[in-house]
């Protein structure tokens, strides 16, 4: 299909001014209300005991999440692109379920399965609390970010096949020594890109998480509640904007790790 210069360049336009409007402008106001006081403020915004609490959770809840979704994520993919079983086409909707389920659905179900009068309730009598506190932000984070290891590892073990991993078995080896020498290297751009994906996602994550937060500074609040405390809460319009900054700048790290493994994966 042949396209005019006209066209084109209509496209581009049109294309780059709705890039422009939805996420360039947004930026740049909040970035004019963090940095309009100087740096020492900003710093001095995201240095508070609050804020120093809420990234160290938010970094402690990804520490925790990604390795399970890594370990999940390279098992279920294998398991659907390797074997071939009764509901296999069942376990591929359900690992898609996040993309499709609101997270504030997320948060209800869990607190119905593990809050006081839930499922699992008892343990809440036992001194274990998963609602309204580190597990409950927990299991809801590895929720919304289950996807993305098995999506990134699926489509790397269709491409590779198994031609070399059956000629591992045939010459003695066992399945993990194939898995640690063949597979692993294999998907280990896949797998990185997928860590990227669920990092960024982790980090991100309000309507799952607040649901099953107690929001309280230093103790159950992530960067992105500490976002929306600041803002709805305590009216505090300028703490805000240095915190959505703070956020916005791991996410921004993250965006240009997730470039350099995709040049590196294409060169591969």
């Amino acid at each position: 299909m042949n396209v005019s210069t006209p066209a084109r360049l209509s496209m581009r336009v049109v294309a780059l001014g709705y890039l422009f409007m939805l996420l360039l402008v947004p930026i740049m106001v909040i970035l004019w209300r963090t940095f309009e006081r100087g740096i020492a403020s900003f710093i001095e915004a995201i240095s508070t005991p609050a804020a120093i609490s809420a990234l160290n959770l938010s970094l402690l809840i990804v520490a925790i999440v990604v390795p399970i979704n890594v370990a999940f994520g390279v098992v279920t993919a294998l398991a659907l692109v390797r074997g071939r079983f009764p509901g296999r086409g069942l376990m591929q909707a359900l690992v898609d379920l996040p993309f499709a389920v609101s997270p504030i659905v997320v948060g209800v179900s869990l607190i119905l399965l593990w809050g006081v009068n839930g499922w699992f309730g008892a343990l809440d009598s036992w001194g274990f609390q998963v609602i309204f506190g580190l597990p409950g932000m927990v299991l809801a984070t590895i929720f919304v970010t289950l996807p993305f290891v098995v999506r990134e590892v699926e489509p790397v073990l269709h491409e590779i096949g198994d031609e070399q991993e059956q000629a591992a078995a045939t010459l003695g080896a066992s399945k993990w020594q194939t898995f640690w020498r063949i597979t692993l290297p294999a998907i280990r751009w896949g797998l990185t890109y997928g860590v990227v994906l669920t990092v960024a996602r982790a980090l991100g994550e309000f309507g799952a998480v607040i649901m099953v937060s107690s929001g309280f500074p230093g103790v159950s609040q992530t960067l992105t509640l500490l976002v929306h405390s600041r803002y709805i809460d305590d009216h505090n319009t300028y703490g805000a904007y240095c915190a959505a900054t703070l956020l916005m700048g791991i996410a921004l790290v993250t965006l240009l790790l997730m470039t350099l493994l995709d040049r590196k994966r294409s060169n591969a």
